[in-house]
This record gives structure tokens, sequence and C-alpha cells, in this order.
């Protein structure tokens, strides 16, 4: 994975649970309550599929892929975006794998690039778009919330987690490429889902109310 290796992997999976157990996770928890926003995650019925795989894969392609292959996004971004909307059925999932491998397989052969000019460009502007794709990623998860009508100005804050987590899976995908940023970000996941299976069937009551 670029160099990177499973013990400084495994590090930074820490660190990010770590920050979001301790700081971000409360701070946004306090959010929601201020806000009246409700956690929609424990009625969701997520599967490990979706939150461990499908997930990290399709966003991490989406949102985090085209930093380094930004001629490449061009052709991947619409089949990603069917992909997230479709969700993480086996229909959806094989259809969207055999349009990205198609589409990969044909932009190789190609050697599809910008010319050096347009990517200098590119260079200039690079801090920019690696900004707007990590919003872009954070605010995807308020889907994850029932919003209330008030405290709107709020929002910014209920996503603050996954903003912070999204900068750093940018800087592992530019630093790493893209198997090290989906190989966090599926570990990453891991960690919240476990802790909701635990409460789930352990504790169900913590999770009402």
């Amino acid at each position: 994975m670029g160099g990177l290796s499973a013990s400084r992997l495994m590090c930074w999976v820490l660190l990010l649970w770590a920050i979001n157990l301790t700081v971000l996770g409360p701070l946004a928890a306090t959010v929601a309550g201020a806000s009246g926003a409700e956690h929609r995650l424990p009625k969701l019925n997520l599967s490990w599929f979706h939150v461990v795989l499908w997930a990290p894969v399709v966003e991490e392609l989406l949102f985090r892929f085209g930093l380094r292959r930004p001629a490449w996004a061009l052709w991947l971004s619409p089949i990603l975006i069917a992909a997230l909307l479709a969700g993480p059925s086996p229909v959806a999932a094989v259809s969207a794998g055999l349009a990205l491998c198609g589409v990969l397989c044909l932009l190789s052969r190609q050697a599809y690039r910008w010319p050096w000019a347009r990517l200098r460009r590119y260079d200039e502007i690079f801090p920019f778009v690696f900004h707007i794709a990590t919003l872009a990623f954070a605010f995807l998860h308020l889907s994850n919330f029932r919003l209330a009508d008030s405290g709107l100005w709020l929002l910014p804050l209920l996503v603050l987690p996954q903003w912070v987590t999204g900068l750093v899976l940018g800087w592992m995908r530019v630093r790493f490429g893209i198997l090290s940023s989906i190989a966090l970000h599926s570990l990453f996941n891991a960690g919240p889902m476990a802790l909701l299976w635990w409460l789930l069937h352990y504790a169900p009551g913590a999770l009402e109310g």
C-alpha cells in the first residue's frame, strides 16, 4: 500500500478513534441535542458489508481517487455517484464493479491523462480541490441524521468528525495511494460498527430515547 506498513496504518486508526471518541464525537452529540437532530444509524439496520466494504470503496473512489487522477475522475464519477445513490445491493455492486472495470481498462489502454500544461494548472488549485472534496464527503454524512428545523447553523458541527477524518483520508490517499485510504476508511468504520453491534445486542437501552 504505497509503503504504508500495517502497524503505521493501525496507529492512524487508533488515533482517529481516540480523537472521535474523546473530542469530536461528544461535540457532535452535544450539537445534535442542541439543534434537535436525531442520529439515524441505530435504526438504519446497516450491514457490515455496507459499512466496512461498500462505503469505504465507493466513497474513497468518488471523493479521493480523483485527487491524483483528475482526468480519470471525470469518467468514473458518474458511475460512482450512481452506485452511491443505488446503495449496497448485490445488483448495484456487480453493475458498478463491471462498469468500473470496463472504464479502468479503457483508460489504462489509452493512457488517458491531461496535458502537462493542464496538470500544472490543476496543481495550482489542488488545495481548493482537496478541501472541497473533504467538505463534500463530510456533508454527505448529514444523511445520518434526521434534522430539525431549528439550529441549522450548527449543522457543520454535526459532521466535524467526518471532516477531520476526511482530511486524514485525503492525505493518506495522496501520500500512500488509494488502497491505503480505503484500508484506513474500512478499519475506521469497523470500530463504530462493532460498538453499535455490541450496544444493540447487550445494551439496547443505551440507544433508546
